[in-house]
């Protein structure tokens, strides 16, 4: 029986794409990391890093030329979304889009994640 495709669990924007490349080019190399912790008022928060090597059980994604790796435990949480990366006259940020993403606090810190559900 043939398996079916995986869901992506997370995918870049062009403009994310863009600026992780130029972060990494003056980093020298390495992936950037996605993950979720616990925190904030709604629950969790979206964390970010660059990292030289992946971890034993990261799960390994590779979208428009940059490297991912998402944490293990965060799988389930950041299936379907994409990072954008945001710039406004007040700020330049990355931003989640994620269909997990149930509500979020005022501040914009933390946000309700439920876990996706796989069949």
């Amino acid at each position: 029986m043939a398996r079916r495709p995986r869901p992506k669990i997370v995918s870049l924007s062009d403009a994310a794409a863009v600026r992780v490349k130029e972060i990494m080019s003056e980093r020298g190399s390495g992936y950037l990391r996605v993950g979720v912790k616990n925190g904030g008022c709604a629950g969790m928060e979206y964390v970010m890093d660059y990292v030289d090597a992946p971890e034993a059980l990261d799960e390994l994604v590779e979208d428009k030329g940059v490297n991912i790796v998402i944490d293990a435990k965060a799988v389930l949480f950041l299936i379907g979304s994409e990072v954008d990366y945001e710039t406004t006259l007040l700020h330049e940020k990355f931003v989640f889009n994620n269909p997990n993403q149930t509500d979020a606090c005022g501040c914009g810190e933390s946000v309700t994640i439920l876990p996706a559900e796989v069949s």
